[in-house]
């Protein structure tokens, strides 16, 4: 299979490392960043996985989408504020057979890939797998966890299987789901409750459920998703998500979140994918979200600083 995968960072570089690993696999890295796809033509991949490293030398990588051509299957995972260019930009890759997959947090990807290309070739899908990059052309693996993708009617079509198949083959654990909405959803509220809130407190994941003040706003961040998330229809895969919430900030107490990453290095954020677009759904229902709403506004002042 022919994969592009569109942006090459943390995340990207993760996915392509392992499926690039596979022998009928080709797997092109697209990114902006030259240095580390210098990095990755020169010596390949580097990833941390506990206290080993793996270097992975079977990718190509490129600034050009032109030189890769139309791909299989393309696979995003750049910032959710970089969709539309993104995809703009590699328009080259996405040929009339190329299925293309959101793998990115935050509601609103979906709806920006089918601004430019259409929607027939569009699936989704969400991922609990971290990383985080260490420099040009090296990774570390931070933590494991399952994938679900499945196509946005629930059918349960060939090429969804396709793609299923190809990501368990290359040890990246994902389950084809016929409601992929309730795992975007799912994503969405924990995100919510940890990101924003680690952003702004520098605190690591953990530390957010050791003091009261925190646990209590990171409750009803996600309490606020949960009644938006209910008053649109969805139909969550867990039955207590402030529960699930906690039970990542313990199973990754030493992790950074990514938006306090992006605080840190100066970068935008993807807020308003994220708390924001609680607020925005909460808007068109008529549901309060002044939480996620503090949340939203105390980032966006961050990024101001930078």
């Amino acid at each position: 299979m022919k994969i592009a995968i569109i942006g090459a960072g943390a995340m990207g570089s993760l996915f392509g490392v392992k499926l690039s690993s596979v022998p009928e696999n080709t797997v092109y890295l697209l990114d902006v960043w030259t240095e580390h796809v210098d990095a990755v033509n020169s010596h390949g991949v580097l990833m941390e996985l506990g206290c080993e490293s793996t270097t992975y030398e079977n990718l190509i990588a490129s600034t050009d989408a032109a030189s890769v051509g139309h791909a299989d299957l393309a696979i995003i995972l750049v910032k959710s504020t970089d969709t539309k260019q993104a995809v703009e930009s590699n328009i080259d890759v996405f040929g009339p057979e190329t299925t293309i997959i959101t793998l990115q947090n935050g509601l609103g990807n979906v709806e920006l890939i089918r601004e430019v290309v259409g929607g027939k070739n569009v699936v989704a899908g969400t991922t609990s797998h971290g990383a985080m990059v260490l420099g040009p052309g090296k990774i570390r693996h931070t933590g494991a966890g399952k994938t679900i993708i499945g196509e946005l009617d629930g059918s349960q079509t060939d090429r969804i299987k396709t793609i299923t198949d190809a990501f368990n083959k290359a040890c990246i654990e994902t389950n084809l789901s016929d409601d992929v909405m309730s795992a975007i959803w799912g994503k969405l509220l924990v995100n919510a409750g940890i990101n924003a809130l680690a952003g702004i407190t520098k605190c690591h994941n953990g530390e957010l459920i050791e003091h009261p003040e925190l646990m209590e706003l990171l409750e009803l961040a996600v309490l606020e998703g949960v009644e938006v998330a209910e008053a649109k229809g969805i139909k969550l895969g867990f039955a207590d998500p402030v529960s699930r919430t906690k039970e990542v900030c313990m199973a990754t107490a030493k992790n950074k979140a990514s938006m306090l990453q992006d605080i840190l290095n100066n970068r935008k954020t993807e807020i308003d994918m994220i708390n924001g677009a609680i607020v925005r759904e909460g808007n068109k229902l008529d549901i309060a979200t002044p939480i996620n709403a503090a949340l939203t506004n105390l980032i966006h002042f961050f990024e101001k600083q930078r």
